[in-house]
């Protein structure tokens, strides 16, 4: 009977998801309609879409497991998390919407980079659609191992099933309504993500005694549990972990599926507004996800494995709300992973129907081919990507670092040097996508002392190193270049 509650909420919630999908099928007239909602998001959507989109499933799972296992340390995540929302929001929101339609109205981030830089033999487009096709591979697949490890912890379904489930829905609503659908769908995903990592950890506090007899049993889980600076077992914790920690704020600055939001806001004037609303939610959800891991491992009599973990936050809806309560605060989890795969599934779509078939193999395609094939290629991607994440005993946050840094150290330098240096050059930009590309996925396979730093750090020093080496040696931008530089920053 509990279990017969809980599906009728999920059936209800993807009901909804495909409701809203089908709601804006008939609004994609255009290949920018369907890629970036012709730039009409309101500050409310822009906005939760953006941290929606951004948090994915690792917010209820990876995160809380993280906290789970080592206490306070997940903390540095955290603020290193919402340092680089503020800063992206801050310093990037804003030029970016106004720098994208002057640069030929750019409705990708590779044909931003094209259009900045006067890329006319399509090497910049290019490359920058290739990398994104390679690290959003890996980064859907993490979201759609949450969705495996989910419906397998709620229904009790073999690994693959759960897996496909999701992957159907998943593609169904993207495929069908496009940007509009995404953001709006994530508008909502948003909202119920925030109510149930507020509630979950209050829940579980409430249950083992109070704040006082939590704060008590996590003291005795280990000496250092609650101490930010030291580890479980009370030794300091490493220079080099808590920067990598921290590191992961630099990925902001290059994540498409995040920057696309700001550049389809509906005004320059609408990023301030929308910026506060992210930061509330921001700081809330992350500080609440850290406290899951860390009530979960007070009120439960047993301890879960380190493979376990990442499921506390559902192990704890299950035992502490009514079915329905329950199946509606599971629905987060799976708000938080559809809310990031589908972002990411029409960014990889747009890169390979914008900025290669486009460009490359159609340049008189009707929009309407464009926006069929945009969504053919969703449902390419989507495969592709659950190929990826067939291994049952994947780990969310290590797909999730991985797809983050890649993104962080390939884009973010090429996005933060095209908005604020004119003298930035096409060659510097294709030498620092490489370079911070390729870093990435060297350095991740390495192990052992220094290689122990999260590959983000390496990649966005190497990158930038080699944007500003190149465009010095270059020769001076054109002057339309220069031109536009400069109707930017008005």
């Amino acid at each position: 009977m509990e279990n017969i509650s809980v599906i009728i909420t999920f059936i209800i919630y993807l009901l909804f998801m495909l409701a809203i999908g089908s709601h804006f099928y008939k609004r994609n007239e255009s290949l920018s309609d369907y890629l970036i909602g012709g730039r009409q998001l309101n500050k409310w959507v822009a906005a939760m879409s953006a941290q929606a989109s951004d948090m994915s499933g690792w917010l209820l799972l990876g995160l809380p497991g993280y906290a789970y296992l080592q206490g306070m340390e997940a903390s540095w995540i955290a603020v290193g998390l919402a340092a680089g929302t503020y800063l992206n929001w801050r310093f990037v929101a804003r030029r970016l919407r106004r720098y994208t339609e002057i640069a030929g109205n750019a409705i990708t981030l590779p044909d931003y980079f094209a259009n900045r830089f006067l890329d006319t033999n399509r090497l910049l487009r290019t490359l920058s659609a290739v990398f994104i096709l390679i690290f959003f591979l890996i980064y859907t697949s993490s979201g759609f191992v949450a969705g495996a490890k989910l419906f397998k912890s709620v229904f009790g379904l073999p690994y693959h099933s759960a897996l496909l489930i999701g992957v159907v829905v998943i593609i169904s609503y993207t495929a069908l309504g496009g940007f509009m659908a995404v953001s709006w769908t994530d508008f909502f995903q948003g909202i119920i993500m925030f109510f149930a990592i507020v509630s979950v950890p209050l829940l579980a506090i409430h249950a083992t005694g109070g704040f006082a007899e939590t704060t008590s049993t996590l003291h005795s889980a280990g000496s250092g549990y609650l101490n930010l600076f030291n580890t479980i077992d009370d030794h300091p914790i490493p220079l080099l972990t808590i920067v990598s920690l921290l590191a992961w704020g630099l990925g902001y600055f290059g994540q498409p599926h995040i920057l696309t939001r700001f550049m389809a806001i509906r005004s320059p004037e609408e990023v301030r507004p929308a910026r506060r609303i992210a930061m509330t939610w921001v700081v809330i959800s992350l500080a609440c996800a850290v406290l899951v891991g860390l009530a979960g491992r007070a009120y439960l009599p047993e301890t879960l494995s380190s493979s376990d973990a990442e499921t506390i936050f559902m192990v704890l809806v299950n035992r502490l709300t009514h079915p329905i309560v329950g199946g509606i605060l599971l629905a987060a989890v799976l708000a938080a992973i559809m809310s990031t795969a589908d972002s990411q599934l029409l960014v990889t779509s747009s890169a390979l129907t914008e900025d290669l078939y486009r460009v490359i193999i159609r340049p008189n395609a009707s929009e309407k081919e464009l926006v069929w094939v945009s969504r053919g290629t969703v449902i390419g991607v989507a495969a592709i990507a659950c190929a990826i994440a067939l291994k049952p005993d994947s780990n969310v946050l290590d797909l999730v670092s991985y797809a983050w840094a890649g993104f962080g150290a390939t884009f973010g330098p090429l996005v933060l040097t095209s908005l604020y240096w004119k003298r930035m050059t096409r060659n510097g930009a294709i030498a620092g996508i490489i370079g911070g590309g390729v870093t990435v996925l060297v350095w991740k396979q390495l192990e052992g002392g220094l290689f122990d730093l999260y590959e983000i750090v390496p990649g966005f020093v190497v990158s930038v190193c080699l944007i500003v080496l190149f465009s010095l040696i270059d020769r001076s931008p054109e002057a339309e270049v220069l031109e536009q530089f400069a109707d930017a920053q008005n």
